[in-house]
């Protein structure tokens, strides 16, 4: 829109022009999508194909750790199935046996005792999985004045 002639000189002119602005994201972007291709091809060369030698002292690739879960009515889960609390220790020593060192992490409703807390956790370790971890939500501090 122009500039209305024979009228106040003192009048802004408002309206922005974001042509030039969408021209060049647009540039950027295709700027962005060929380095981006580029990159991600040198990385596929740049893979090194080995066929790594056996050894009877290797580590074994960590096993994916148990996860249980106490909802607010007290009903276990196992894994997101779920499972009755004397099945439930079972499983752990059949998992803690076929993959010593396995791990379990341990979610808890606020609302469910503490008792029934500490007895999964006792009932776990006692199965043979030697580490529990208790999943909770970060919480910000305040600090105290």
């Amino acid at each position: 829109m122009a500039a209305k002639s024979g009228g106040n000189d003192d009048d802004v002119l408002a309206d922005i022009n974001v042509t030039p602005l969408v021209d060049i994201m647009l540039v950027l972007l295709i700027i962005f999508m060929l380095t981006n291709e580029e990159v991600s091809e040198k990385m596929k060369k740049a893979q090194i194909d080995i066929d790594l030698p056996k050894a009877a002292s290797a580590l074994q690739k960590p096993s994916k750790p148990l996860s249980i879960v106490i909802g607010h009515t007290g009903a276990l889960y196992l894994n997101g199935n779920a499972i009755a609390e004397a099945a439930l220790f079972a499983e752990a020593r059949r998992m803690a046996q076929d993959n010593p060192g396995i791990e379990a992490i341990l979610s808890a409703d606020r609302r469910v005792a503490h008792g029934n807390v500490v007895r999964v956790i006792d009932g776990v370790r006692l199965a043979g999985v030697e580490k529990v971890a208790v999943n909770t939500k970060e919480q910000e501090i305040e600090e105290a004045r």
